[in-house]
């Protein structure tokens, strides 16, 4: 009589549980006890996918096309022998599907500022499988730790104006699990608001005071002339 078969192990070859579109991924199941032959069916969706038969101990491999999100799972492993009806079930797989991201938006309320003000820099990335995670730089410094987001929203930091240098220009970056899935924002400055220093206050106030002495001197020309005029006559 065969040996008992353990339920079998169904793991990925690849050892990543991580998938794009179009990817091929092979499946191992395999039982660590039982005498073969053993037959091996692999389900999808509690829907038979394939079968093989192995007259050793070696693991049934399955191939497959993940062509859409249906296709991430679940699997299970049936294994058997051909002499009895009873089978032993594998644990359930599933694959996770990730997707490049797109580009980063990096944006703020408001692009005018003046020192001594806080701001704030927000960077979003419309696509793209979660968690993503965004870090920020000031030319090609990085100003902020990583920020990882698991939802659908922006990383957001807050910034104190304090010298025209921070004025800019800001970028973000951001990436996720998929491949070489890492990608730069658009460059972001703030208009930084210009303050008058003293000299240049003194002299718009002289400039004023001249102005006004000149426009009284007008003024006051025809209450000098014309008396002195009448009085000649």
């Amino acid at each position: 009589f065969p040996g008992i078969l353990s339920n079998p192990q169904l793991v990925p070859v690849q050892r990543s549980f991580n998938v794009v579109l179009n990817q091929n991924v092979t499946l191992s199941c395999c039982s660590a006890s039982g005498s073969p032959p053993v037959r091996y069916t692999l389900f999808k969706h509690n829907q038979q996918v394939s079968s093989l038969n192995r007259s050793d101990s070696t693991p049934a491999l399955f191939t497959l096309t993940i062509s859409s999100a249906s296709d991430v799972g679940p699997y299970k492993c049936k294994a058997e022998h051909n002499t009895s009806s009873d089978g032993k079930y594998s644990n359930s797989l599933n694959f996770t599907l990730i997707e490049p991201i797109s580009k980063p938006v990096l944006s703020s309320p408001t692009s005018h500022t003046a020192k001594g003000q806080n701001v704030t820099l927000s960077c979003f990335s419309e696509n793209g499988s979660l968690p993503i995670t965004y870090i920020f730089f000031k030319g090609k410094q990085s100003i902020s730790p990583p920020k990882m987001m698991h939802e659908r929203e922006a990383a957001v930091i807050f910034l104190f104006v304090n010298s025209s240098t921070d004025s800019g220009t800001y970028k973000c970056k951001a990436n996720n699990s998929f491949p070489n899935s890492m990608k730069y924002s658009n460059s972001f400055n703030f208009t930084l608001a210009e303050e008058r220093s003293h000299s240049q206050a003194l002299v718009i106030s002289l400039g004023l005071i001249l102005l006004l002495l000149v426009i009284g001197f007008a003024l006051a020309i025809p209450f000098f002339i014309i008396p002195s005029y009448k009085a000649s006559e």
